[in-house]
């Protein structure tokens, strides 16, 4: 059976968006940081999309490793997303690319069966699809990268559920900038 992982950035309240969908608010994060979500990327044998998250992937890193300034971490990052397989879960979309392939039906049902298979763990990122595999139980550890921003509101991280969630605490790591990693398993 696979794991399945959450994780983004977010605020200190709860946020991975501002109100609009603004994400200007984290910044370009460290070097470290970014060597972070590049080897948790390269440890995914999947990656689950959501419609926004997806576009915004989509819009810059299928090129990521052309760029004139691209580090030698960028151009990794950039290699490696185009190379990971990917499922894009939306009913707007009509063309995905990339090692990619859309799923328009069920997401819970899709993912459900997903993990079902074996393989490397799976991430999911874009709170809508990962709210639904919140909600069905189905998520297996939380990423939580918390930058010391407050925002009031906007898109929250998590999402309402029928009911409680209990975790254990695997990992706690500090970043520069105050930036802060707590990872959490689910206790099934």
């Amino acid at each position: 059976m696979r794991k399945l992982i959450f994780g983004m950035n977010m605020t200190l309240d709860g946020y991975i968006a501002a109100p609009g969908d603004d994400i200007g608010w984290s910044g370009p994060p460290s070097d470290e940081l970014f060597q972070w979500w590049l080897d948790r990327e390269r440890a995914s044998g999947l990656t689950l999309y959501g419609r926004k998250l997806w576009e915004t992937m989509s819009s810059s890193w299928p090129t990521g490793d052309q760029q004139p300034n691209a580090t030698p971490a960028e151009i990794e990052f950039a290699r490696n997303w185009r190379d990971t397989p990917k499922v894009v879960f939306s009913s707007t979309v009509d063309k995905v690319d990339w090692n990619t392939r859309l799923v328009t039906g069920d997401a819970v049902a899709e993912i459900t069966q997903l993990k079902a298979e074996d393989g490397a763990p799976m991430s999911i990122g874009g709170p809508t699809l990962a709210g639904a595999a919140m909600r069905a139980g189905l998520i297996d550890e939380y990423a939580l990268v918390t930058y010391p921003v407050l925002l009031g509101g906007g898109t929250p991280f998590f999402t309402a559920l029928d009911s409680w969630v209990n975790l254990t605490l695997v990992e706690t790591r500090t970043f520069p900038g105050g930036v802060v990693l707590t990872r959490y398993e689910t206790r099934r």
